[in-house]
């Protein structure tokens, strides 16, 4: 095990697999080959990473988690207990399923996933949003969307600090960080 990150003892990480320093993996994680995961993630225990997926840096995924092959995690993002990522539309044990068949989904910087929810794949969640626990994602996520429910509906606005935002004559500020957010036409932007 290279000095740059820590691994348990109990976790595999297949030939092929590049981690970035500071990166600590857990007990009875897997890590295939041919993923790659940036610097100083935490991936806690049984989390499963299929081929080929990325990770970027400072990304936390809890405990019970598999990250499937057409799967993409951007920096910052965060992944609770149990969050469910599928990679084919139409999975069927009978007829076998290719590469071609995986539908891409892509977590952008700084969302969070909370425990137990379901991303379906070909999803798209943007920036700094915040899934709800026990949703069910079936279309794209805007940027700073509170999302909730099944199927997961937005109830609302999050900062990039996951504040809610209360939006007035279009501007909320949000209480942790002091920062400005405007709403226009849908769309929650910092000042």
């Amino acid at each position: 095990m290279p000095d740059s990150y820590f691994a348990h003892e109990t976790a595999v990480i297949d030939a092929g697999a590049e981690i970035g320093e500071g990166t600590s993996i857990w007990h009875f994680c897997h890590i295939s080959g041919g993923s790659r995961i940036g610097q100083d993630c935490t991936l806690g225990q049984n989390v499963y990473v299929g081929p080929g997926v990325r990770i970027g840096n400072r990304v936390k995924i809890q405990n019970n988690v598999s990250v499937f092959e057409g799967v993409a995690l951007e920096d910052e993002v965060f992944c609770g207990p149990g969050v469910v990522f599928t990679n084919v539309k139409n999975p069927r044990s009978g007829f076998p399923t290719s590469q071609a068949d995986y539908g891409r989904t892509l977590v952008k910087r700084g969302a969070t996933l909370g425990a137990n929810c379901t991303v379906v794949c070909g999803i798209e969640v943007s920036e700094w949003a915040f899934v709800a626990a026990g949703a069910v994602v079936n279309k794209n996520v805007v940027p700073y969307a509170l999302m909730a429910g099944v199927p997961a509906k937005r109830i609302g606005w999050v900062s990039a600090a996951g504040v809610r935002l209360l939006f007035e004559g279009g501007e909320a500020i949000c209480e942790a960080t002091g920062q400005r957010y405007t709403l226009t036409e849908g769309r929650v932007q910092e000042i």
